[in-house]
């Protein structure tokens, strides 16, 4: 999506060198204060587990009780800027990793080797990966989602440079989250005008995807987190929403029906969280549990998580429980679950803090409890586990975190700094007309041909 092309304003060559000195600066100072929050992600039959931060990407083998060593040959740093969305294929063969350099590699989770880069033209803010393992979709800050086919991709030759090919838009609106369906016939894109656009897969996505099956229209706020809730008697899945008002929302997609909402920002003023500033209680991350009804929801005001409850036969939700993180000012920025595993992992975090000798901070922690014996029901009481019950132990938490003692004070900074990332993913950066006029004359966009 290319600007329209301009005229050469009449300056002298010194003032224009000058003029678009200041503005790169003006940027690398604005780049360099912007935090990242940490990510995490979990192999379905959790073999390994991966931790973002800013752009250093973590990675632990659970079975080798081994930190994972990555293998990049395309030279370099794996990223060398913040890295906004990491994924695993639901087949756990492929692992997906984007942000900020407009870089989206793909690795196998086999060798750990980078199998394919990705060229992006602008920053990624969301990808997504088919159950089928073929097609990886990752949508950019312009609101353009790109699809990559990776039939014969599987890490046994040299890496591929594949290409991106445009597969939808949504008008110049940032996207926060992409999801497949789970039988692969939708990809479902939000964005931060309060969007769900439900569009139909094509059979040949590199021409385009042309047919929209529905728009999920009801949140009053930015849609920051999409999950689909799937069980052995609802293969189709129902999609659930996070957002910036504070709620969570359920929708039939082929209709694009609301069927229900639930108010999680008032339950977590309920429980006397600090839910008095503005957008404290956004939505971060949703974490559906595998063939369950139940799914986690973390909250930006919420020293924990919130468990809620999805009923399929009256279409309703309801919350079942919170799990608090005692004596830790612990708030998670992502959250991730196994198909057997009956745990969920969180991590908080994040990347540049000011004033902070951690370039890059992260927590993991672990609660257990989520065997069910029903599809809407647990065994048992979840329980945060300690350091060295969680799996990989002490060694997992020094790859992963970097540190496995770090001050509770650095923590409370970082739920501070990742309202502020929040908030800088969804804004476009603004400039006065001059800046915009040289800007479009110093365009460097890889051109995709």
């Amino acid at each position: 999506m290319e600007d329209p092309p301009i005229e050469e304003c009449e300056h002298d060559d010194v003032n224009k060198t000058e003029q678009d000195t200041q503005i790169e600066e003006s940027e690398q100072n604005h780049r360099d204060v912007e935090v990242a929050p940490a990510l995490i992600a979990v192999h379905p039959t959790q073999n390994s587990v991966a931790v973002s931060v800013g752009s250093d990407l973590r990675v632990f083998n659970l079975p080798e009780d081994c930190a994972v060593t990555l293998v990049d040959e395309s030279g370099g740093a794996s990223h060398n800027d913040s890295i906004r969305t990491i994924k695993y294929g639901a087949n756990g063969k492929l692992f997906v990793s984007a942000g900020d350099d407009k870089l989206v590699k793909v690795w196998s989770t086999e060798s750990w080797r980078c199998i394919s880069t990705v060229y992006s033209e602008k920053r990624v803010s969301a990808l997504a990966v088919r159950n089928d393992g073929l097609h990886v979709c990752f949508a950019d800050k312009f609101g353009v989602v790109w699809v990559v086919d990776l039939p014969g991709v599987d890490g046994s030759e040299a890496p591929l440079n594949k290409k991106a090919v445009p597969l939808l838009g949504h008008y110049c609106s940032i996207i926060t989250s992409l999801e497949f369906s789970p039988d692969g016939r939708f990809i479902v894109s939000a964005d931060r005008d309060f969007k769900i656009r439900v569009t139909v897969f094509p059979k040949k996505p590199l021409d385009g995807a042309h047919e929209i099956q529905s728009f999920c229209l009801g949140h009053k706020e930015f849609v920051s987190c999409l999950a689909f809730i799937c069980t052995p008697d609802y293969l189709q899945g129902i999609l659930v929403s996070g957002s910036g008002d504070s709620t969570v929302h359920m929708w039939d997609v082929i209709s694009g029906s609301l069927l229900d909402t639930c108010e999680v920002g008032a339950k977590a003023e309920q429980l006397k969280f600090d839910a008095s500033e503005a957008n404290c209680s956004t939505v971060t991350d949703i974490c559906t549990i595998p063939d369950c009804t139940l799914f986690a929801v973390a909250i930006q005001s919420l020293p924990g998580i919130m468990l809620l409850s999805c009923n399929l036969p009256s279409r309703t939700l309801s919350v079942v429980k919170v799990v608090s993180i005692v004596g830790e000012n612990f708030i998670p920025t992502s959250l991730g679950s196994t198909i057997s595993g009956g745990l969920l992992w969180m991590v908080t975090g994040a990347s540049k803090l000011s004033g902070s000798d951690h370039s890059s901070l992260s927590r993991v922690k672990v609660i257990s409890g989520f065997r069910k014996s029903s599809p809407d029901s647990l065994e048992q009481e979840p329980v945060v586990l300690g350091d060295c019950e969680i799996p990989g132990g002490a060694k997992l938490l020094e790859k992963l975190q970097g540190s496995i003692s770090i001050d509770e004070k650095v923590f409370l900074a970082a739920a501070e700094a990742v309202k502020t990332a929040m908030c800088n993913l969804l804004i476009k950066k603004q400039y006065s007309v001059e800046k915009r006029e040289c800007r479009k004359r110093t365009r460097n966009d890889k051109k995709m041909k």
